[in-house]
């Protein structure tokens, strides 16, 4: 029996250089360089290898005016759509958007003055680009600390709408907000309550989740959760590393929730005592091999028959163990029987030909 479509909480369409946040459009995936973005020449080559792994957009941090200046060399070089980090001065939102950044990514509250943010609206409106308030339970305005006693997820929601309501007061509505804290239950709870109170897309994501292992884990519960309940039109996980780490992340992510459908969708079984093949170096050597193949198939690697065409059925094609060797199946059809040291080579050329 075929699974209920997921339904998405409707959005305003917010365009971010060519790609559209919210209205319906795909979630797209962000990430964010940790070059100094006055390093023109590694930050562009960073976010080349961001685009390569299936980035949609990318977000440098601008907190001088070199970086802020060499945003027009950046955007000129990359494919994807830029997004410049600005806190506290307006005048960096200012130069960034006159070198071309698509978006910028502000927290109206330590801005300043209601003049200055009247400022980067006048030029974002004027050259069509887009503002990420971005809120976080680490920036939160002392007046709802008090008012709610601390940081929590009421406060974080209540910090973000208004704050966009300024924005909206100065007639800018180009809008997506982003409620983040490092606090899983948190951050779900403060996207659950902002989703019913606004139609702007959400940024979603697990800030300072922490480092590949641990930050993978927090995002996918946040996130996922988030994704299976219809909320979230863009999302960046966040880890400690290489940035790369995060698109890859991200788009399991969205696999897992039937949101992404490019590439091969790769399951493998934990293995147990029925297990006769060295399954763990097996999977890993298929894993890294269906990196540069963008199929949408589904591809099983499973450890025993009991495991094999029976439970991956679904699968388009894989292998099962046997003592010594697998047999090679196609739609949980058995196609022939393959020694153990072919077993990798095997697979692959087969999912070439699928």
């Amino acid at each position: 029996m075929a699974e209920e479509p997921m339904i998405r909480r409707p959005t305003k369409k917010v365009m971010v250089g060519k790609v559209p946040v919210g209205g319906g459009a795909p979630v797209s995936i962000q990430s964010m360089t940790n070059t100094l973005t006055g390093d023109v020449k590694a930050t562009v080559a960073q976010i080349r290898a961001l685009e390569d792994a299936g980035c949609d957009i990318v977000r440098v941090a601008v907190p001088d005016m070199e970086s802020a200046a060499a945003v027009k060399s950046i955007r000129e070089q990359i494919g994807i759509p830029l997004v410049a980090d600005i806190h506290f001065d307006h005048r960096l939102a200012l130069k960034a958007m006159e070198n071309g950044a698509d978006k910028i990514r502000i927290n109206p509250g330590n801005i300043g003055s209601k003049d200055r943010v009247r400022e980067i609206v006048r030029m974002a409106t004027e050259r069509g680009i887009a503002i990420r308030v971005g809120v976080n339970s680490g920036s939160l305005e002392k007046p709802l600390l008090h008012k709610y006693g601390g940081v929590c997820a009421e406060a974080l929601a209540e910090s973000a709408l208004n704050h966009a309501a300024l924005l909206e007061d100065l007639g800018f509505h180009d809008i997506v907000i982003s409620i983040k804290s490092s606090d899983v239950v948190m951050s779900y709870n403060a996207y659950r309550l902002i989703a019913q109170k606004t139609v702007y897309p959400l940024h979603i994501g697990i800030t300072e989740a922490g480092t590949s292992y641990r930050g993978t884990i927090k995002s996918a519960v946040g996130i996922g959760a988030l994704l299976l309940n219809g909320i979230g039109d863009t999302l960046r996980v966040s880890l400690t590393g290489d940035p790369v780490e995060e698109v890859r992340a991200a788009k399991e992510i969205l696999r897992a929730c039937g949101l992404y459908s490019k590439g091969v969708q790769f399951i493998s079984c934990p293995t147990c005592g029925r297990t006769r093949i060295d399954l763990a170096r097996i999977a890993t050597e298929v894993e890294k091999a269906l990196e540069g193949i963008d199929k949408p198939i589904k591809v099983a690697v499973m450890g025993c028959e009991v495991n094999g065409p029976g439970e991956a059925r679904e699968a388009d094609i894989g292998i099962a163990g046997g003592n010594g060797c697998a047999v090679l199946f196609k739609k949980g059809q058995i196609v022939k029987r393959v020694d153990e040291d072919i077993i990798v080579e095997t697979l692959v050329q087969a999912i070439k030909e699928f």
